[in-house]
């Protein structure tokens, strides 16, 4: 089990997600004294009792409307584990946040309010996090207090969650009862919840398993940075190039192919920085893991630029110019067939163009219906032609090289979040 855990937080609008997590925070003493007498002077000067949402809801027009509108990242801790946790917005507008917010995510906690059940953006948070693969779902039945703690709506909002997570191809969901603003089963077990014998939140993140680790898969390192120092002392004719082991190991002396030129080489040097008090100094490495930083040396000297990806000998992905993916469209301006964008994929920027929609996802129902565009929050299947060729994975098999962002050629505005598909790939 890995020390940290990356969370998110999701639901519609006014189901207590930043109650929720001021009440994480303030239960596990996370937060600063002074920031705790603050939020009770403003509390009580709206007459009201400690409102634990103002602990996360950090910006001025969050504040005044009431609502959570970016993602605010809270790092806290315990005696078993670190936690980074992503508080996104619940309204619709912002779906694109909490797309962003649950991309790095082991696990998303979703909300539900008690009273109201399974909503339609409990749907779109759901396929969301099945959209991305997220390893655990946490469904947390919130403001079970004004339901008299009554098991039997907990349980027919589990129920729903269950089958919808089903047909979404959601693995895990855990299922808690609590009250945000009471406190029951988010750090301290609720005598009122009797009939439920599972973990508290707190006690289910101590103990969940983070995203499994894919340094065992084939190597995949998008190069980041061609490095010539260009100086006359020992390093005069060095080349290396920088990056981050997205996947494998790479170990000197490994055969690899680079794409998508497709020049076989092999592993000279392994160089990673040292960082001591006084100077910065680069140490050899026999080898390097997905997640780390390195510098890397060829046996060959062949052309590499930024964009290139080295990639095991026997394990290529080889290059594609044509993809099916999966895209949440996060813009006001529709996507429409024949729309030329900018693609980015790991490392590499290109034109692309969309050759053909292939159908959106029906919230109510979760099957895929014709469309001849996508609006904003609409997830929904396409087919692109890209001007450079990628070395791509689907992303079933790899979440870097399988995703990619479609960006506004014009402006630089991020247009969708895409998941490359498998060569017969559904939409979830």
């Amino acid at each position: 089990m890995s020390t940290l855990l990356r969370l998110a937080t999701a639901g519609s609008v006014d189901d207590g997600k930043s109650t929720l997590v001021g009440r994480l925070l303030h239960d596990c003493k996370a937060i600063l004294a002074d920031q705790i007498a603050h939020v009770k002077t403003v509390s009580e000067a709206r007459g009201g009792e400690f409102d634990f949402a103002l602990l996360t809801d950090g910006l001025r027009a969050e504040r005044e409307q009431g609502i959570t509108i970016d993602v605010a990242y809270r790092y806290f801790a315990t005696d078993k584990r670190s936690f980074i946790l992503a508080d996104c917005p619940g309204h619709v507008q912002y779906t694109r946040n909490t797309v962003t917010g649950a991309s790095t995510a082991d696990v998303v906690i979703i909300l539900v309010d008690a009273r109201h059940g399974v909503l339609e953006q409990t749907r779109r948070h759901l396929a969301v996090a099945g959209l991305l693969r997220v390893p655990h779902v946490v469904l947390a039945v919130n403001k079970i207090d004004l339901v008299g703690y009554d098991e039997a709506v907990f349980t027919g909002i589990a129920k729903d969650v269950a089958q919808l997570a089903d047909q979404l191809g959601i693995a895990d969901v855990h299922a808690i009862p609590v009250s945000a603003l009471v406190g029951d089963n988010v750090v301290e077990r609720s005598t009122a919840t009797s009939w439920y014998d599972g973990p508290t939140l707190l006690e289910y993140l101590e103990n969940a398993n983070g995203r499994i680790d894919n340094s065992d898969e084939p190597l995949r390192f998008p190069v980041q940075y061609v490095l010539r120092p260009q100086t006359d002392d020992e390093y005069r004719d060095y080349r290396g190039y920088t990056g981050t082991v997205a996947s494998g190991t790479v170990s000197v002396g490994d055969p690899v192919i680079v794409l998508p030129a497709g020049r076989r080489t092999s592993i000279a040097g392994i160089d990673k920085p040292v960082v001591t008090a006084t100077a910065t100094a680069v140490a050899e490495r026999p080898s390097a893991v997905a997640g780390e930083a390195v510098t890397v040396r060829l046996a060959d000297d062949i052309d590499v630029a930024r964009g290139s990806v080295i990639v095991a000998a026997d394990a290529s992905p080889g290059t594609r110019r044509e993809l099916s993916a999966t895209v949440c469209w996060l813009s006001d301006r529709p996507l429409t067939v024949g729309a030329r964008l900018l693609i980015k994929h790991t490392t590499t920027t290109a034109q692309a163009i969309v050759t053909k929609i292939n159908g959106a996802l029906d919230l109510e129902t979760l099957g895929v219906i014709d469309a001849t565009g996508l609006d904003l929050n609409d997830i929904g299947k396409v087919q692109l032609k890209v001007a450079a060729p990628l070395a791509a994975d689907p992303y079933s098999s790899n979440a870097i090289t399988g995703s990619f962002l479609l960006i506004d050629a014009h402006d630089g505005w991020t247009l969708a979040a895409g998941m490359i598909d498998d060569e017969e790939g559904e939409l979830l």
